[in-house]
């Protein structure tokens, strides 16, 4: 039994979305950032305070940006590439090339980082793990989180890119 035809386009669409609203909603956290370091140093150098929490939160919310970005970054086709053959290249060959790409670098490196990242990040809760300064923040196991989570986002992009790629060979050629 096949799928409706527009049950594709749906699982695409609900793929990117997911990607789209990650990566808005992360995308705020720069801007807390720079809020964050701009205290930090009015704190440290005007009130000669320094709170570890507050430069622990900065890394933290890098980590937020980067990791859970990945993904729309990937969907806006904004993600690093060797561009000097592929803006040349014609509809189907980029296709090709981001099908080989998705199919044989993307998609076995996320499976790697969720394997491998599994037993770690299952370590760090099973230990509570928090910072190792004094004053850090908790609940570092949250952090680490991430790392199987942007493999799981970016697998899941990587597929309605592939998905997508794979489409456009599959489409008529055009004269």
């Amino acid at each position: 039994m096949s799928a409706p035809p527009g049950a594709g386009a749906r699982l695409l669409a609900l793929l990117d979305a997911i990607s789209e609203w990650t990566g808005r909603v992360v995308s705020w956290l720069t801007l807390a950032m720079v809020l964050a370091t701009v205290t930090v140093v009015v704190l440290r150098y005007a009130a000669g305070m320094g709170l570890i929490w507050l430069q622990e939160s900065v890394n933290w919310m890098h980590a937020l940006v980067f990791m859970l970005g990945a993904a729309y970054t990937l969907k806006a086709d904004e993600h690093v590439r060797v561009d000097v053959f592929y803006r040349e290249m014609s509809e189907r060959r980029r296709a090709l090339v981001n099908l080989a790409g998705t199919a044989l670098f993307l998609l076995p490196l996320c499976a790697f980082l969720l394997i491998e990242s599994w037993q770690y990040v299952a370590t760090s809760w099973r230990i509570g793990e928090r910072s190792r300064e004094a004053g850090g923040l908790p609940m570092l196991y949250l952090l680490k989180t991430l790392i199987p989570l942007m493999a799981a986002l970016l697998g899941l992009q990587g597929t309605a890119a592939g998905v997508r790629a794979l489409l456009a060979l599959r489409a008529p050629k055009r004269a």
